[in-house]
């Protein structure tokens, strides 16, 4: 082995393994951890870690010989007299009557003389970068993430009815987002019929829909695939479930998507979206059931719950302004005399012309010389998405009931029972006494 500060000796001149260490010389000729240059003053990184490598391997060699001096000890008449070989000239060879401890005390003196890092130093350097190279790699995988679901699709923002809309569903039962996305489709929501309290259980929402195939206009009138997004307004109580307490399978099931409380008020209002529709064509919401148990408020029984899912861009901004996924119509009556980009001419019947701009990404079907009545089509109905909302039904239900439940069907059945064995004894007694 290397003779590094600390590394023992073997001897076979006596029963025993000895282990040796060279003396210690601080200032002496064995500060070959600090190059001559650390003693010039070049004192940076480089020689910082040349010595914390050296130390290291010191510690390593330290131990490793120390270990076969021990198994020396037991074989000592079969093994022959060790060899030192110095690293270099500059370095002595071991003298005898030092430990290991005195040697690595040694190092450390050395090290913090070029004030170079001890080896705890080292290591705690290391598990630092490593901590900060998996939040580098966490933080671009949810980059990649975010930038492949983001671009090139068509919104459908929960945020808009949350910004406008403290409560989202209005005493006709119309949920918010039926305001700005006019057209009506389909959602299929599937619950279980009952569950138990404090308990977490999955609603399935399903937005189906073309995501592949059908494409809607963006603000600048390019096409793009549909996004979806949803909402669950619960009973007071229900919210959702904590990400501790969910299962394995549940998370897998969810693919990552992301619920959020409507707001801090209502906690049991949660939104989702817009998220890719051909991913998240079926939506997993956890749920935790409430304790009636142990808050006064929730009382067992039969609940309501109100769901909405929507695909694509709407029709109408926040604001009242028409967008551009909306088919146009003739605001006059007459005859189309020019179409220029996304200008359509009509000269009336007084002579007057009337010039109607349709947005970007409007398909225009009219051309030159066709006459045309008010409110009659003039482009194509680009809207492919839509909003629909379903209502289902959820049982509290308490254990006692069904312990209660079974008990009760029990001591019928036990009744009947007995009705119909005592009939059967009664007729054998009439047949007996001859009746």
């Amino acid at each position: 082995m290397l003779a590094f500060a600390g590394t023992p000796t073997l001897s076979a001149s006596a029963p025993q393994s000895q282990v040796s260490a060279p003396s210690v010389d601080v200032r002496g000729q064995q500060r070959f951890l600090a190059s001559g240059s650390v003693e010039d003053g070049a004192r940076g990184w480089g020689g910082v870690a040349a010595a914390g490598a050296a130390l290291a391997a010191a510690g390593i060699g330290a131990a490793a010989l120390q270990t076969h001096a021990g198994r020396t000890k037991r074989h000592a008449a079969a093994v022959q007299k060790a060899r030192v070989v110095p690293l270099s000239s500059s370095v002595p060879s071991a003298q005898p009557a030092a430990f290991v401890r005195d040697s690595l005390v040694a190092c450390h003196a050395q090290l913090s003389e070029v004030d170079a890092p001890c080896v705890e130093d080292a290591d705690k350097h290391i598990e630092e970068l490593e901590v900060a190279a998996k939040k580098l790699i966490g933080g671009a995988v949810a980059g990649v993430v975010f930038a492949s679901s983001v671009p090139g699709s068509v919104e459908a923002y929960p945020i808009f009815a949350q910004q406008n809309y403290k409560e989202p569903r209005d005493p006709t039962g119309k949920i918010a987002c039926a305001n700005c996305h006019l057209a009506s489709k389909e959602i299929d929501v599937r619950l279980p019929q009952e569950v138990l309290p404090d308990t977490i259980f999955k609603a399935t929402v399903e937005i189906p829909a073309k995501y592949n195939k059908r494409y809607q206009p963006v603000a600048d009138g390019s096409k793009a695939t549909m996004n979806a997004g949803a909402i669950a307004i619960m009973p007071q109580g229900w919210k959702l479930a904590p990400k501790d307490r969910l299962p394995k399978a549940l998370k897998k099931e969810m693919k990552g998507l992301a619920w959020a409380p409507y707001s801090k008020e209502k906690p049991n209002i949660v939104v989702a979206g817009p998220v890719p529709g051909e991913r998240y064509e079926t939506m997993t919401l956890p749920i935790l059931s409430p304790d009636p148990n142990t808050s006064k408020d929730i009382d067992f029984g039969k609940e309501l719950f109100y769901f909405g899912g929507n695909r694509g861009r709407g029709q109408v901004y926040p604001e009242g302004n028409q967008s551009n996924n909306n088919q146009f119509f003739a605001k006059e009556t007459g005859t189309i005399t020019a179409v220029d980009g996304l200008k359509v001419s009509i000269q009336k019947e007084d002579g007057s012309t009337f010039e109607q701009e349709v947005l970007p990404g409007a398909q225009i079907v009219v051309e030159a010389g066709e006459q045309v009545k008010k409110d009659d089509p003039i482009t194509t109905n680009p809207n492919v998405g839509g909003f629909g909302q379903a209502e289902k039904e959820v049982v509290l239900q308490d254990m006692n009931r069904v312990y209660a439940y079974c008990a009760i069907s029990f001591s019928i059945f036990l009744s009947q029972l007995s009705f119909v064995l005592k009939k059967k004894q009664f007729e054998k007694v009439q047949l007996a006494e001859g009746f």
